[in-house]
């Protein structure tokens, strides 16, 4: 993976948004009307000046909607107060970004990963990691001081997607006596080839692969490493390919903190 840039998780707001949408059966005309030109909308909320207020994603991002008091217009944007403070921010953060987080986030704890870090570090971090991905190596490498330092637990959902040998090396490692202990020597080794692939891949083990895939592709990401954490607000974001010193700090934490 040749990119480097610190990017928003923007892209699973289109893979999940249908799915979480409320029912519009009941919305006002320009609030359908919205949803004919493809806004999801995510839920109601209160706004000031006898508006009511609409959550709502829009080409992969949440945007805030204003229904005027009469119901016949519905205004795009955000609403500020006379000081100049984000009205529009809190109810998208509440309606769509912390639901989506939750969602996710559960969606990750129950795929197939490897543990990389102490079980009782503070943070946690998914990453979706292909055992030949040199940019997986280098996050790895990048990583040490706060994995070490017990402050973080990298949690590698392993699939097999860059080359032939890739699905093999994920299944050895999946199916190790001790995969933490495996996943650190392959990466240690990673430059020579790392673990030798499996040469027939169990069924279970298989299972494991197809779904963690699955996965990736319906979060709507196709390349390693692509790198899941929680903002300080508890709002999950995403990160693809090795990340900068400064990204490091952001994902894994300021050090000494």
């Amino acid at each position: 993976m040749r990119k480097h840039s610190f990017l928003l998780a923007t892209a699973m707001y289109a893979a999940i948004a249908t799915a979480m949408a409320a029912p519009a059966s009941n919305w006002p005309a320009p609030i359908k009307a919205l949803q004919t030109q493809g806004v999801e909308i995510m839920g109601r909320f209160d706004a000031p000046g006898g508006m009511q207020g609409y959550a709502g994603i829009l080409q992969h991002k949440p945007i805030g909607i204003y229904l005027t008091p009469d119901g016949k217009q519905a205004i795009v944007g955000t609403m500020l107060d006379a000081k100049g403070a984000d009205l529009t921010a809190a109810p998208l953060k509440k309606l769509i970004s912390k639901p989506m987080t939750a969602k996710t986030w559960s969606k990750l704890e129950q795929s197939s990963w490897i543990a990389d870090g102490s079980q009782g570090a503070q943070r946690i971090v998914y990453t979706f990691t292909d055992p030949n991905c040199t940019y997986c190596n280098k996050f790895w490498n990048d990583a040490r001081p706060w994995v070490d330092a017990g402050k973080v637990q990298i949690r590698h959902i392993m699939v097999g997607i860059i080359k032939d040998s890739s699905a093999g090396k994920a299944a050895a490692l999946l199916g190790a006596q001790d995969p933490p202990a495996a996943l650190t020597q392959h990466e240690k080794q990673h430059a020579s080839g790392g673990i030798q692939a499996m040469a027939a891949i169990p069924a279970d083990i298989r299972a494991k692969l197809d779904g963690n895939k699955k996965l990736m592709q319906e979060l709507g990401f196709f390349a390693t490493p692509t790198i899941f954490y929680k903002d300080p607000d508890g709002i999950m974001q995403t990160a693809q390919g090795a990340p900068s010193a400064a990204a490091l700090n952001v994902i894994l934490g300021t050090p000494g903190r």
